[in-house]
C-alpha cells in the first residue's frame, strides 16, 4: 500500500512539473495564432476594399464571411472567445482583438496593423 502511494505522488509531481512547462507555451501559442488569424483577416479586408471598398466603407468580418471573403468555416473569433474588430484608416487596415484578459485597452491585446500613432487619422 505505502508503495502504491508512493508511486502516484512521483506520478503526481511529474505531472505538475509538466504542466509549469508546458501552460507558459500554450499561452504563447494561443497569442501566436490569434495574430497569424487577426493577419488572415486583415488581408481579407483589404482585399475587400481594393475590391469593393468605395469611400470610407470598412467590411466587417461578417461582410467578409458573406462576401466569401474568409471561410465561414474558419475561425472569426479569437482564441479567448471575443470577436476580431476590423478598423480601416486612410491608407491600412487594423484587426484587434482583447486579447486573454477579454478588455480592450489593455497591454495585451492583439493588434495587427500599424503602430498605436501611425497611420491613423
Amino acid at each position: 500500500m505505502v508503495e502504491v502511494l508512493i508511486v502516484v505522488a512521483i506520478m503526481a509531481l511529474i505531472a505538475g512539473g509538466v504542466s509549469i512547462m508546458v501552460l507558459p507555451k500554450w499561452r504563447q501559442a494561443q497569442i501566436d495564432t490569434a495574430t497569424t488569424t487577426a493577419r488572415t483577416i486583415k488581408q481579407a479586408a483589404a482585399g475587400w476594399i481594393a475590391l469593393k471598398g468605395g469611400g470610407d466603407q470598412c467590411p466587417t468580418v461578417s461582410t467578409l464571411i458573406a462576401d466569401k471573403e474568409i471561410d465561414p468555416s474558419g475561425k472569426t473569433e479569437d482564441p479567448w472567445g471575443s470577436p476580431y474588430k476590423i478598423a480601416c484608416t486612410a491608407d491600412d487596415v487594423i484587426v484587434t482583438s482583447p486579447g486573454p484578459d477579454k478588455k480592450e485597452g489593455t497591454p495585451d491585446d492583439i493588434r495587427v496593423g500599424p503602430p498605436q500613432g501611425q497611420g491613423e487619422p
